[in-house]
């Protein structure tokens, strides 16, 4: 594993990383790839520290991580948003609980009283078996509003979306998550 800030990442390493979401993410659809033409290594927000696992075969796994304030309900929440995750397809099911696991203690440095992310309902069951062994805590049923990326003339400037929110304890307990049906990033999705 190797953590780095994003003003450490060298031309080089953005083009390896482009190259590893195209092929990671372009399998879902090739709109899901679309972002990381040429040598841009991010979605929407660009991550603050990335974690990245590598293997013999070069990037093998990807962790972003983005300190943030959301709206949970009416009560702003500092937050370290997880997202901009993959892992190559030969190692599929060993990526995700190794990858917060390797970041647990960059997010206890980092004092955020919790790490928060969002998944596609598909990978409900994926993210389940990974919650079982730790205090993760999925909650659905919360509308997730952001910001498109880039304002654009054809769509509206926010996007809301029904995805299963993550949010793992990090400096307090689970009872001290507010409560609310919906969640403002008040930025892109990470």
């Amino acid at each position: 594993w190797n953590l780095c800030w994003e003003n450490e990442l060298e031309l080089a390493e953005h083009v390896e990383l482009a190259d590893f979401f195209r092929m990671t993410y372009g399998p879902t659809g090739a709109f899901n790839a679309k972002p990381f033409e040429g040598s841009r290594s991010w979605a929407g927000a660009r991550p603050e520290l990335r974690l990245i696992g590598y293997d013999a075969n070069g990037v093998a796994a990807h962790m972003g991580l983005l300190r943030r304030f959301i709206k949970v309900g009416t009560t702003d929440q500092l937050v370290g948003e997880l997202g901009l995750y993959g892992v190559r397809r030969d190692l599929e099911g060993l990526g995700l609980g190794h990858s917060i696991h390797a970041m647990l203690p960059v997010l206890q440095e980092l004092a955020v009283p919790f790490a928060f992310g969002t998944v596609r309902p598909a990978l409900q069951k994926h993210v389940e078996r990974f919650g079982r062994h730790g205090p993760l805590t999925i909650l659905s049923g919360i509308r997730v509003r952001s910001t498109l990326p880039e304002a654009r003339l054809d769509k509206p400037p926010t996007r809301i979306e029904d995805a299963l929110v993550i949010v793992l304890p990090i400096g307090r307990s689970m009872s001290d998550w507010p409560t609310g049906a919906t969640i403002d990033r008040n930025g892109p999705e990470l």
